[in-house]
C-alpha cells in the first residue's frame, strides 16, 4: 500500500542540534505542541549536526515516500550564518523531485515577546513588577551585524511595553555579556533585575547565559515549547506555503 500523500506541504523543522541531550528533547517537545495545534499537518524534524535524523536524511525519506512539497523552517531566532548559508546549502543538495520552500526565521515577532514575558512570570515576576524591573535580553550572540541589530531593536521595542529598562546581551561573539548588562541595570537604579534568555533550547551557550545571571534576581527559562513559539512556527509555515498575493494594479 502506497503512503498517502499529504494535502499540504510537509513542514520540516530544521534544528541546529547539540551534544546536550536537553536540546533535542526541547525541540521534540516544541514540535509536539505544533502538531497539537494543527493535527492535520505532517511535521518532521531534521538536525544540522550532532543529532539524528539529519536534514538530508529526512528529505531523502520524504522523497522516497513520494512527497513532493516541503516547507523547510529554520528553528532560529535571527537571520545569521545558519539561515543564510548552512541551511540553503543543505536544501540545494535535497532530492530534485522535492519542491522546497524555505520559511523565514522565527524572529522578530510580538509572539516571541509574549513568550519571553510568560517565562519571566513563570520564574516569579508579576505584571505589577514591570515598571521596577530591568530585563537583560540575553541571546546566544552572532558575528553577523544584521542579527545583532535585530536583538538591539527587540530590546528597544520591549522596553516600551512598561519595563524599567531592557538591555541586550550576548553569550558569544558580541558584547556586552549577560553579567555586564545585569550590572548596568543595577547601576541604572532598577529595583530588581531579570534575565530573559532569548534562546530556544538548553545547551552550552544558554548555560553560559545562566552563569552570567548569577547576580540577577530572576532567571527565566528558555523559550522552549511555549505555545507562542509554536504559533510563530505555524505563522512562518503559512507564509511560506501560501502564494504571495499580487499587488493591486499589477
Amino acid at each position: 500500500m502506497r503512503p498517502v500523500k499529504p494535502v499540504h506541504p510537509v513542514l520540516v523543522v530544521i534544528a541546529h542540534g547539540s551534544r546536550d541531550a536537553r536540546h533535542a528533547a526541547t525541540v521534540h517537545a516544541l514540535v509536539r505542541r505544533v502538531r497539537s495545534l494543527r493535527p492535520g499537518l505532517r511535521v518532521e524534524i531534521g538536525f544540522l549536526d550532532f543529532n539524528i535524523p539529519s536534514v538530508h536524511g529526512v528529505l531523502e525519506s520524504l522523497a522516497a515516500e513520494g512527497v513532493r512539497d516541503v516547507v523547510a523552517l529554520p528553528l532560529l531566532l535571527t537571520r545569521a550564518f545558519h539561515a543564510k548559508s548552512d541551511i540553503p546549502a543543505v536544501l540545494r543538495d535535497a532530492p530534485p523531485q522535492l519542491r522546497i520552500r524555505q520559511a523565514d526565521v522565527l524572529g522578530p515577532s510580538p509572539l516571541l515577546l509574549s513568550a519571553l514575558e510568560r517565562r519571566l512570570y513563570e520564574a516569579g515576576l508579576g505584571p505589577a513588577d514591570k515598571s521596577s524591573t530591568g530585563v537583560v535580553l540575553a541571546s546566544a550572540g552572532s558575528s553577523d551585524p544584521e542579527a545583532i541589530a535585530v536583538i538591539a531593536e527587540i530590546a528597544r521595542e520591549w522596553r516600551h511595553t512598561g519595563w524599567c529598562a531592557v538591555r541586550p546581551a550576548f553569550a558569544s561573539a558580541s558584547l556586552p555579556r549577560t553579567e555586564d548588562a545585569v550590572r548596568e541595570l543595577r547601576a541604572l537604579g532598577c529595583a530588581r533585575v531579570a534575565v530573559a534568555p532569548y534562546v530556544l533550547a538548553p545547551g552550552f551557550l544558554p548555560d553560559r547565559i545562566a552563569r552570567g545571571a548569577g547576580e540577577a534576581d530572576v532567571l527565566a527559562g528558555v523559550l522552549g515549547p511555549a505555545p507562542e513559539v509554536a504559533r510563530v512556527l505555524l505563522e512562518r509555515y503559512d507564509e511560506a506555503r501560501l502564494p504571495v498575493p499580487a499587488a493591486l494594479g499589477a
